[in-house]
């Protein structure tokens, strides 16, 4: 039979090791409400071992998008995973949910088990540092799918709320003040765009950008901002939080405000970082469809009232989050979002 399968292109034999290499890096993630381990048909979590009374489970799915074209190209896979984690647990965050358990997929051209350790090692990193158990996943060779090299990486988390806690911005009101915390650059959204800049530049990715490679300021993975939050969240009221994705401040920011509401965003109240002005000369593109591609430098934001902006800003500085005062809601039945400065 397994002669028989790898004749048709599968070797499950590195499927078997790829599991064993993967095993070390997933015990750093598991949290005591793990049933089981790996290796099962269905990953288990005992939802009666958290302190909650009603507790509302949140999920939510995403890859990195064609930024990992960019790190398959020059055979870097070992952040790529931190990004997947991240996509997933920061957009299940902005409801108040604490991250509790993640699933990675994996399709492949072949198997290849030390790539795929890389690629693990880094979703664990990821878990482990927002307490999120990595307790199942897949691994598909499809070499009639996929040319050589090349792989997806997709994710699934799931978390919990109480259920009188839920933040979905039905509190939003004018008057409100939007606090900002930085990316760690591009973070995982318009790399297409990205990756043709990069080829039409003609640049050297191993040359030095600031006190990095043009290559590592492009792999830089997603920020992860489960710690600060939810510390965050246990000291003052939230009243909205937005993960700065696909479509840039433009799209993501209005998604939690009611009708009638508008976000007044101001551009000079936060630093962007270099790498910005070198996509945007490159491919001359105007400040205003920048906010409406990448995050420019906020990667999350949080609304609270005008009372607790200054405690929301010194908890947050407590946490070495470099928080900024970007903006404030104000009334606006026709525009929602205003961005100065651009």
């Amino acid at each position: 039979m397994s002669k028989a399968y790898e004749q048709s292109g599968v070797d499950i034999h590195a499927g078997y090791e790829a599991v064993e290499r993967m095993s070390s890096h997933v015990k750093r993630t598991i949290r005591k409400e793990v049933i089981g381990g790996l290796g099962g048909f269905g990953a288990t979590f005992d939802l009666s071992q958290l302190n909650m009374k009603a507790p509302v489970l949140v999920s939510g799915t995403d890859g990195v998008g064609t930024k990992l074209k960019l790190a398959i190209d020059h055979n870097k896979h070992d952040s790529i995973g931190i990004d997947a984690v991240a996509m997933c647990v920061n957009d299940i965050l902005t409801t108040g949910a604490e991250p509790l358990y993640f699933l990675d997929y994996i399709a492949t051209h072949k198997v290849v088990p030390e790539i795929i350790e890389q690629i693990v090692k880094g979703i664990s990193d990821a878990c482990e540092e927002t307490n999120t158990a990595l307790i199942g996943g897949e691994t598909a060779e499809m070499g009639e799918m996929y040319h050589e090299g090349e792989y997806d990486l997709a994710g699934f988390a799931v978390g919990a709320v109480e259920k009188d806690e839920y933040i979905d911005g039905s509190d939003v009101k004018s008057g409100q003040v939007i606090i900002g915390l930085p990316s760690n650059g591009i973070h995982s959204n318009g790399y297409s765009l990205v990756r043709q800049l990069i080829k039409k530049s003609g640049i050297n990715l191993n040359d030095k950008f600031g006190q990095h490679t043009y290559l590592e300021t492009f792999l830089a993975p997603t920020q992860l901002y489960v710690k600060p939050i939810l510390e965050l969240k246990k000291h003052v009221t939230i009243k909205a939080m937005n993960h700065i994705t696909g479509g840039g401040f433009y799209e993501n920011i209005p998604r939690s405000l009611p009708d009638g509401l508008s976000a007044e965003i101001n551009a000079n109240a936060f630093p962007t970082p270099a790498i910005f002005d070198w996509l945007q000369e490159q491919g001359n593109i105007s400040t205003d469809e920048m906010y409406n591609i990448f995050n420019m430098g906020i990667g999350f934001t949080v609304i609270v009232d005008e009372i607790e902006k200054d405690k929301t800003m010194d908890i947050l500085k407590q946490l070495n989050v470099n928080a900024y005062e970007i903006g404030r809601i104000v009334e606006d039945s026709h525009n929602p979002i205003h961005i100065q400065g651009v």
